[in-house]
């Protein structure tokens, strides 16, 4: 298992190499993308992203513009944009246009937000990423809870940017946690 501290020391490679914040953006939402497509086919599916206002967030908003492409994306947006860095102001910037941003700094804002049910509906959860620390505050504590709450047929966590390979510092997949709602039933003790 790789932690956060190991792949912010070859994120940090990766820059002292050359590759730009931009570049490991770009790759992340790229290979998120690429992933679920390869996983799903995508005719008919609904993606809704959600978007916290790190580079995570920047890699969402990356992933939103690729599969804007291809299927219908919403993004919520949970935080303020004054936080972005200029990555994820450049990334937010390309998509805003194409697709519906939400922003969402209130609990109640999120509360008017509805999903329609027996839609194909992917979850991309692109809050939080290896720069997370602490506990967790309002708007992503109840970002969070809202996450495990829809109906959804697949949600992608995007926990980590994209990492250069050791090798060639090139880049890898980011990290993907697929989960399936048939699999959340709680399993039995083992006694």
């Amino acid at each position: 298992m790789i932690t956060s501290s190991h792949l912010r020391e070859l994120e940090e490679k990766a820059l002292d190499h050359g590759i730009t914040v931009e570049e490991l953006m770009e790759n992340a939402g790229k290979k998120v993308f690429l992933s679920v497509k390869k996983r799903f086919d995508l005719e008919g599916k609904h993606i809704l992203v959600f978007c916290g206002t790190g580079n995570n967030g920047g890699d969402g908003f990356v992933a939103a513009r690729y599969f804007a492409r291809v299927c219908p994306v919403v993004i919520l947006l949970f935080g303020d944009k004054k936080k972005f860095s200029v990555a994820t102001q450049k990334n937010y910037d390309a998509i805003k246009k194409k697709v519906n941003v939400l922003q969402v700094t209130e609990r109640k804002e999120l509360n008017n937000f509805h999903i329609q049910q027996n839609h194909g509906l992917i979850l991309i959860d692109a809050l939080l990423g290896i720069g997370g620390k602490g506990s967790l505050h309002d708007p992503i504590s109840f970002a969070m809870r809202a996450d495990c709450s829809y109906a959804c047929m697949c949600r992608i966590a995007v926990k980590a940017p994209a990492k250069p390979r050791p090798s060639s510092l090139s880049y890898a997949r980011p990290m993907l946690m697929m989960s399936d709602p048939r699999l959340a039933k709680p399993r039995p003790s083992v006694r």
